[in-house]
């Protein structure tokens, strides 16, 4: 950690969701870390953002390689450590999805990023999140994962979907697990859904900005000491898991 500001690492940062919750945090005072895979993007990204005044950094990260999320947590430790991790990198897996025509290697490409990304990245940044005086874990999640949700509506909540929801289901449970895990380390760990932002992970047909969607993870991001862990929301408060 520096002295002065708080370090966050968002993960797919490169556009949409991600991209606005980097602007978002660096807007509230903190230095970013801009994670994405594609150098291109990430440093156009980095740039935009530079040019706006806001104090963010470039770190290579494909969440699907161990060597690449250990250099990664290699350069955060060498430039001051961690203070919050927001897991936003995810995919969808392409169409057909219907449970009975989904391919278990599509299947196992989404959870690769969207599950066993998160936990990659989140054990590497532990060791310095745990040094943090005011550490947060957040998970970019939806509520197409919340069965709650999708068993309480007669019709489906988002399309059929044999494996991007439930990888948002999964990501619902790693959040309460880790959140019992950590309780009592001062490390708050929340999900939060960004609602239906237009993004190209949906074509674009969402009807909300990457801005709005960004603003419940930066309140979870920004919980005060005694704020909650191992909670599901969205801008209309608390969801179901």
């Amino acid at each position: 950690m520096t002295e002065t500001k708080k370090t966050a690492l968002v993960t797919g940062a490169n556009k949409g969701i991600g991209y606005g919750i980097a602007a978002g945090l660096a807007r509230l005072g903190y230095r970013v870390g801009v994670g994405a895979r594609d150098a291109a993007r990430r440093e156009e990204a980095v740039a935009k953002l530079q040019a706006d005044g806001y104090d963010v950094f470039a770190v290579a990260l494909d969440v699907t390689d161990g060597a690449s999320v250990s250099a990664a947590a290699a350069q955060l430790a060498g430039t001051g450590g961690l203070d919050v991790l927001v897991n936003n990198a995810g995919i969808t897996g392409g169409m057909p999805q219907e449970p009975s025509r989904v391919t278990a290697e599509q299947v196992l490409a989404v959870v690769d990023v969207n599950v066993l990304g998160v936990i990659r990245v989140t054990n590497a940044m532990l060791p310095m999140l745990r040094e943090s005086v005011s550490p947060r874990i957040v998970n970019v999640s939806s509520v197409v994962g919340s069965l709650a949700l999708q068993t309480a509506q007669a019709e489906p909540l988002g399309p059929v979907s044999g494996a991007y929801s439930p990888t948002k289901t999964y990501l619902n449970a790693l959040t309460v697990h880790y959140a019992k895990e950590l309780a009592g380390t001062g490390i708050l760990v929340n999900a939060g859904c960004p609602g239906h932002v237009a993004t190209d992970l949906n074509g674009h047909r969402g009807t909300r900005t990457p801005e709005q969607g960004a603003a419940v993870f930066l309140e979870l991001a920004t919980l005060p000491d005694d704020g909650p862990s191992g909670t599901f929301r969205d801008e209309a408060g608390i969801q179901p898991w």
